[in-house]
């Protein structure tokens, strides 16, 4: 029979539900807003930034899976994390392929003020939400929780990352700017997918 693990207080509970939604709700407009504007700019650092915002939401689904009562099992708790952990991966392959593809050539990234603007947005609010997810994550002890904090860093490193390259490209039309920018976030998406899997909750090592 599987252990049960305790997951905080129903505020705590009620709190992360409401994160978890919010998270669901901003990642959709993100998806809709950087895939419409990679698109139009063939840009690689948004195409990532926007695969990102599509695996966020997925990751938050698992996490609000996990939170539908006030505890769960050992194994669920476990499953739950290694699933957010593997979404990290995915993330990375899919940045790394996008960009890789664009530096060999196939379509030159131009310029998107309306993804300038969605990416400083995110630069704002998922820090914001990474923080919150990590608090409660080290008040519940909840592994996958953990885990979807880290995808939102990264979604906050990214947008930063995506901005600097954009911003690069479009100053002083520097297409490579776009790709190698989009590189630069691979090795913490796969460290932190790796922390993830190995179930830490609170950043402990």
């Amino acid at each position: 029979m599987d252990s049960v693990v305790e997951i905080g207080s129903p505020d705590h509970t009620r709190q992360i539900r409401l994160v978890q939604v919010f998270t669901i709700v901003w990642m959709i407009l993100e998806v809709v807003v950087s895939l419409f504007s990679a698109w139009r700019a063939r840009s690689p650092a948004l195409l990532a930034f926007g695969g990102d915002s599509i695996i966020e939401p997925a990751s938050a689904v698992v996490v609000l899976w996990r939170f539908r009562s006030g505890s769960t099992s050992e194994t669920k708790e476990n499953r739950a994390t290694r699933m957010a952990g593997a979404l990290l991966f995915v993330l990375a392959v899919c940045v790394a392929v996008v960009s890789v593809v664009s530096l060999l050539g196939y379509g030159e990234p131009k310029p998107s003020v309306t993804g300038i603007v969605i990416l400083l947005l995110a630069a704002v609010v998922m820090p914001l939400l990474a923080r919150e997810k990590r608090k409660l994550s080290t008040v519940t002890g909840s592994a996958a929780l953990r885990a979807d904090a880290a995808e939102s860093a990264v979604c906050a490193y990214l947008s930063v990352v995506a901005l600097l390259g954009v911003g690069v490209n479009t100053l002083w039309h520097i297409s490579w700017a776009d790709p190698v920018a989009a590189l630069v976030i691979v090795p913490f998406i796969i460290w932190e997918g790796r922390e993830a899997i190995r179930g830490r909750a609170c950043g402990c090592h």
